[in-house]
């Protein structure tokens, strides 16, 4: 009697434990992995060949021609209209490089997963642009909000010295937002 009620928990306990799944997005272990054709030059990561990060240029994340015309029987007909953009990211630690690049009709640009970006409209007309995100849980995470308008506060004293300001100053935004 006792072997079947072991069995019985034992199976439940693998059921319950099979039902249960974690997904979420890897973590990098670098900010980005630029395919490079010749080992020689090139950083080893997760077993790829990689630009040296501190090699890294705009061009590396931009694609020019978007506004060719291609397949015109093209059912999602996907494309980029109008505008010019300022688009840039931000390197994380140690370095903080910004890499940026002015964008035209039919520019692609990729922003690496994780990292400060931006885009900004520095026509003069509307921009028109088009965004995939490659996550689980696409979104925007404003970074001044999240910061200085967080509910309960953060503490002006962790603020000022963190962001290197004058507690009054980290005072003045909270209260902004």
């Amino acid at each position: 009697m006792k072997k079947g009620v072991s069995f019985l928990v034992a199976v439940a306990l693998m059921a319950l434990a099979s039902s249960l799944a974690a997904a979420f997005d890897p973590s990098p272990l670098q900010d980005t992995c630029v395919a490079i054709p010749e080992p020689e030059n090139a950083v080893f990561v997760n077993g790829k060949f990689c630009k040296n990060p501190n090699l890294t240029v705009a061009e590396d994340f931009f694609f020019q021609g978007l506004n060719i015309p291609g397949n015109t029987a093209n059912r999602v007909g996907s494309n980029v209209t109008t505008g010019t953009l300022l688009v840039g990211f931000v390197t994380s630690n140690p370095q903080n490089r910004f890499i940026s690049k002015v964008l035209n009709k039919g520019d692609v640009f990729v922003f690496p997963i994780g990292l400060i970006h931006f885009q900004f409209n520095i026509g003069h007309t509307n921009a028109v642009a088009i965004a995939a995100l490659n996550s689980q849980n696409p979104g925007v995470i404003t970074i001044a909000n999240a910061v200085f308008g967080s509910n309960p506060p953060i503490n002006p004293d962790f603020l000022a010295r963190a962001f290197q300001l004058d507690k009054k100053v980290v005072e003045y935004l909270q209260a902004r937002f």
